[in-house]
């Protein structure tokens, strides 16, 4: 069935935005990621931008890793030779947080901020070989 343009892809995403979801971090770009798993670990990608390096966190807590952002446009500033009538650049912070496991350590997390893009590496946790026990069935006699 075809759909007026007036809706997006979703009939209910005006619905079930805003209040219930937060702010849609994909629509400008922020903070979108690409996750890709290989044989020694994962390769996390997420856009940023606007982000300056200084601004970006990343935290590794309980086997969560959290990175967060901040940028610090102010929608009421005016510029010298005039005031904005439109701004649409995202102003504020964020973070997104991602399971990783309790076996990763801080420092095997290798981290790096270029173009505004950041790029982690996240080591796979090393699979603990499973020590066989033996139960023997007591004999009584």
């Amino acid at each position: 069935m075809l759909m007026p343009s007036i809706f997006g892809e979703n009939l209910l995403d005006d619905f079930f935005g805003e209040p219930f979801g937060g702010y849609d971090y994909s629509e400008s770009g922020l903070m979108t990621t690409d996750v890709k798993d290989t044989d020694k670990g994962y390769e996390v990608t997420m856009n940023m931008p606007g982000v300056k390096k200084e601004d970006v966190k990343a935290e590794l807590k309980d086997g969560y890793l959290t990175v967060s952002a901040e940028t610090n446009t102010k929608k009421d500033e005016k510029a010298e030779d005039g005031k904005y009538i439109r701004r649409e650049r995202y102003s504020g912070s964020c973070s997104r947080s991602f399971y990783v496991g309790d076996g990763v350590k801080q420092e095997d997390i290798k981290a790096k901020f270029e173009d505004g893009t950041l790029k982690l590496f996240v080591p796979k946790e090393a699979a603990k070989p499973a020590v066989e026990q033996k139960k023997y069935i007591s004999i009584e006699g």
